[in-house]
């Protein structure tokens, strides 16, 4: 894939649950290497956007592109879905472990399943990214046995052992306690350090300030600014963003 080509690129896109319309016509391109904050009030659509980007939703109208995998067609073949799938990562609100596979076991089940990795070659993959995500030590446990904070962690290091292009993060930290909130930023912004291209959906604005190059904020299913992080954040256009900051900045204090 050229480095040049666009990571994704929405065209216009629209989607409907029923007579519900979430997605009013998104455009614009996210770059390889970008870190993009997508941040707007619950129900903006902006949850919806992020799982289009892997087919977890269909869009019902205009172009989607994904590491230049069009999702845009009504059905894409077998091999399509797959590929996506290995090449881009999401991270959930929710961690979706396996709670009767280890912590290793939940890392090494789809490099073998989905690359054919052998067990030594998946659990060697395992170790490199529990060690980067700080958790070597808690391969043999089980999900049951971990904070919020640490299943998080595991979640993206499951993600990052299929060697994904881009990751999606969908509310990362929002179901976490507060004091758990920084240990999985810490691994999110050195993935972003390393180059990494990432779409995260957040409520973090001091993450989205610091590690994000652009900022998209959504609101009723539009996007209704975007632009650099910093000035989006700190000199806000529009009267929509203002308000949401502000609702923001009183519920943290």
């Amino acid at each position: 894939m050229n480095d040049s080509t666009p990571a994704i690129i929405f065209e216009s896109i629209e989607k409907s649950f029923g007579s519900l319309k979430v997605l009013k016509g998104i455009t614009g391109e996210i770059n390889r290497g970008e870190v993009i904050a997508i941040i707007g009030a619950s129900g903006c659509g902006k949850s919806t956007l992020l799982r289009c980007c892997n087919r977890l939703e269909t869009i019902n109208s205009g172009r989607l592109i994904v590491n230049g995998i069009d999702l845009s067609r009504t059905v894409n073949n077998y091999n399509q879905l797959r590929q996506l799938r290995i090449q881009v990562g999401m991270v959930f609100q929710q961690f979706n472990l396996f709670p009767h596979l280890s912590v290793l076991e939940n890392l090494t089940l789809a490099p073998r399943k989905v690359l054919g990795k052998t067990v030594k070659e998946s659990a060697q993959l395992a170790g490199l990214y529990l060690e980067k995500v700080g958790l070597f030590d808690k391969a043999s446990a089980y999900p049951e046995q971990l904070s919020g904070g640490q299943k998080q962690r595991v979640a993206i290091a499951r993600s990052l052992c299929m060697n994904p292009q881009i990751m999606l993060f969908d509310e990362p930290t929002s179901a976490l306690d507060p004091e758990l909130v920084g240990e999985v930023l810490q691994v999110m912004q050195q993935l972003a350090v390393e180059g990494m291209t990432m779409v995260v959906v957040t409520h973090e604005m001091q993450f989205a300030r610091e590690v994000a190059h652009r900022v998209i904020f959504m609101d009723q299913g539009l996007v209704a600014e975007q632009g650099a992080a910093q000035e989006v954040l700190t000199h806000p256009k529009s009267d929509r963003l203002r308000a949401f900051l502000s609702r923001l900045n009183r519920n943290r204090e």
